[in-house]
């Protein structure tokens, strides 16, 4: 007898180590090129080579997404396995991934429902775990889908940028964005929308006051939506992802936050030193 749902997440989402022990769970990597070499995300590159090798590198790496080839490969040994598949990936807006998915499940003949988790990072775990919650209440895969697709409103997420050159080079910030950011020395702040979009929302002075504002934003939600569930990511900063987490308990003593590092395959555009602090508007 064939298990119920196989579930499948790209490496645009933060890949937790429950995740990787769970049986049911299917990562599928992204590619990042350095001119003619290519590595798959995490596997055959570590968090601190891609950093020492963006640092040594005359151009920025590039990123590309698993072929419909690739998706087709891991659906052919899943439909063995499973009814069906429901796969959670980074927004269409930024990446390619969900149509690879799509077309490779298309070619093997097996039914994933794809969900555009019009976000990044922990906006992929959030509603992977979500989901198989859902299951554990008896929801089927289609009913999950579906209410997967309409939780994607409630991630809310505040992006201190390491690197505006990074970003800038890799395709995912304006030139007239990087060049005011450059000449005026500011911490911008970005957020993916609610429409799956990469967004500049403000600009501050300093670090200090990027923090705070990271820090107002979830302290607002935790006031009036009960919120007590943070996941604060970090581009090789640890230790200001620590300090983000100390200065947040302050003010939430009683939030539940989880510190993780970017894909190697969003450190890439976001660049070393980049903070995020992110939760779900619906409290967990």
């Amino acid at each position: 007898m064939k298990k119920p749902i196989a579930w499948v997440m790209d490496t645009t989402g933060y890949v937790t180590e429950e995740m990787k022990a769970h049986p049911d769970v299917y990562i599928v990597p992204l590619n990042i090129h350095f001119g003619s070499e290519e590595f798959i995300d995490g596997v055959d590159l570590t968090q601190a080579q891609l950093y020492e090798r963006i640092k040594a590198a005359p151009e920025f790496p590039k990123t590309s997404q698993p072929s419909a080839g690739k998706f087709a490969e891991l659906y052919d040994k899943l439909k063995e396995e499973y009814e069906c598949a429901i796969a959670v990936h980074a927004s269409a807006k930024l990446s390619g991934t969900i149509a690879s998915s799509t077309a490779g499940a298309d070619m093997s003949g097996f039914k994933v429902y794809a969900v555009d988790s019009l976000a990044l990072s922990y906006g992929l775990s959030g509603l992977l775990e979500r989901g198989m919650e859902l299951e554990k209440e008896g929801l089927d895969a289609e009913q999950i889908a579906q209410k997967l697709e309409k939780e994607t409103a409630d991630f809310r997420n505040y992006i201190l940028i390491g690197n505006l050159t990074q970003l800038y080079k890799g395709g995912r910030m304006s030139g007239a964005q990087y060049y005011i950011g450059s000449l005026l020395q500011v911490k911008p702040i970005v957020q993916i929308s609610q429409e799956g979009e990469l967004k500049p929302i403000d600009k501050v002075r300093s670090h200090k006051k990027a923090v705070k504002y990271l820090i107002d934003h979830a302290v607002k939600d935790n006031k009036e939506l009960g919120v007590d569930t943070f996941q604060i990511m970090h581009g090789n900063s640890h230790d200001e992802a620590e300090n983000l987490k100390r200065e947040v308990l302050k003010v939430i003593p009683e939030a539940q936050i989880i510190v993780g590092d970017l894909s190697s395959s969003l450190a890439v555009h976001a660049g070393e030193g980049t903070l995020a602090l992110m939760w779900r508007k619906s409290p967990q």
